[in-house]
């Protein structure tokens, strides 16, 4: 099914460099491919304590090996393989095959730096230290928290994990092997058609994209295999929306009705009986639907992980402390309290914010605003918010949607415009973007 994708796409050679004319133009941008530039290594003896080795955590391992001489760097994280999550849908709907979102932290930490292969379990900012799960003191003189975020499956009575790909029970999220097993319901669901239910958590939730790409890709198989006019297809949204930008979350609206798929607002899946296939969902009054389903896709509520949410870090009052967020300054992305602390990625505790994209854009702010301080001076450099989704819509087809904090739209590549499916956009995540994400990782971007 991979290689169909050129083939059911007569896409003519002028489109192709036009695409490459897309990708030159944009470099630079939120989703170029340039690299960075080479800067000439600061004499530093800091300790410097960076916990998380996902791509926030290793972008800036990376590019402060490089930028400092003498530093001790040191990453805090027991994960020892790295999964590309943005390909996550990708093996989810069939797309890509499994072994393509997985690579190990290995190859990806530079020299020179040490690796505790264990994970935070408190953090102790007042003493500047970080103590690991085995009791490991780290002391440090900046930390930088890239630890991701917590899935909250517990929220949802009955659910199980390890039962994700049974019983029609999808889910894109918890990991590689739990894509796949959901790509297998969805791909039995579209051979027979049948009552599909897609959800969305009230909590901030990370490539929130990713329900509304599991509901148009669902849909879209089910036409493939000629089932679509026996299905029926409900999202179920525990909010007022389904996506925070206004003006993408109406295009998705329009969309989903002329496919013929009902939205339920505040609608919150509540319980799961997996035997059963009956799913119950919470309205705002309090009350509860229970409804029968052939195919369920839960995305949980997200939440920052305990040992972050339970330490001083965290936001302590607004609607950031709820999920427990790091307290960060949203332009700074410097923590509001503790200025030898930065945020990077999942965890930051902003308006918006929870993709790869704003992990490109955001990394080597963070890395200059940490030099500054660390000369002294105050952080000079000020993120926007840029958050980039490539939504897709069809086998062929995505809109490449970017903002900002302020809810503006944002384009970076020239002939994709936001709110027209384009071949180009579907190249982007199909092919392109897992050659940047590297190079974030790596540091070059």
């Amino acid at each position: 099914m991979n290689d169909s994708v050129e083939k059911t796409n007569n896409v003519s050679r002028r489109n192709f460099l036009l695409a490459g004319t897309a990708l030159t133009v944009a470099a630079g941008s939120g989703v170029g491919l340039t690299s960075a530039p080479a800067q000439a290594a600061i004499k530093s003896s800091a300790r410097i304590v960076i916990v998380g080795s996902g791509l926030a955590g290793l972008g800036m391992v990376n590019r402060l090996r490089r930028q400092l001489d003498g530093a001790k760097i040191t990453l805090l994280d027991a994960k020892k393989v790295h999964h590309y999550q943005p390909g996550f849908t990708l093996v989810a709907t069939g797309i890509w095959p499994v072994d393509k979102v997985s690579d190990t932290n290995k190859e990806l930490i530079p020299a020179g730096v040490e690796w505790v292969q264990e994970m935070a379990h408190e953090f102790k900012p007042d003493t500047n230290q970080v103590i690991t799960d085995s009791g490991r003191v780290l002391d440090y003189d900046y930390l930088v928290v890239a630890t991701g975020l917590h899935l909250d499956f517990d929220q949802i009575e009955g659910m199980d994990v390890g039962r994700i790909g049974s019983n029609g029970l999808a889910s894109v999220y918890p990991s590689p092997d739990h894509a796949l097993a959901s790509w297998k319901a969805m791909e039995k669901f579209c051979k027979t058609g049948g009552r599909a239910l897609m959800t969305l958590p009230n909590t901030a939730i990370k490539c929130a994209g990713a329900p509304l790409k599991m509901t148009f890709m669902l849909a879209n198989r089910a036409q493939q295999a000629g089932t679509l006019a026996k299905s029926s297809i409900d999202f179920h949204s525990a909010i007022t929306s389904v996506f925070s930008v206004p003006v993408i979350n109406q295009e998705v609206l329009n969309r989903w009705d002329t496919i013929g798929i009902p939205v339920h607002f505040q609608s919150k899946l509540v319980a799961v009986d997996i035997d059963g296939q009956r799913a119950t969902f919470e309205k705002a009054d309090g009350s509860r639907v229970v409804e029968d389903y052939d195919f369920l896709h839960v995305a949980p509520a997200m939440c920052a992980p305990d040992s972050v949410r339970k330490s001083p870090l965290a936001w302590q009052e607004g609607p950031q402390a709820q999920g427990g967020w790091l307290d960060v300054d949203p332009g700074t992305l410097q923590h509001n309290r503790y200025k030898n602390v930065f945020g990077v990625g999942d965890i930051n505790g902003t308006a918006k914010g929870k993709t790869a994209a704003t992990v490109k854009k955001s990394v080597p702010l963070v890395v200059e605003n940490l030099l500054s301080v660390m000369a002294g001076e105050e952080p000079k450099k000020i993120f926007d918010g840029y958050t980039s989704c490539p939504l897709l819509v069809r086998e062929g087809a995505a809109l490449l949607v970017e903002f900002d904090y302020q809810n503006n739209l944002t384009p970076t590549v020239p002939f994709v415009k936001p709110l027209e499916e384009s071949y180009f956009a579907w190249l982007l995540k199909y092919r392109l973007f897992k050659p940047s994400y590297i190079a974030v990782a790596k540091g070059h971007l």
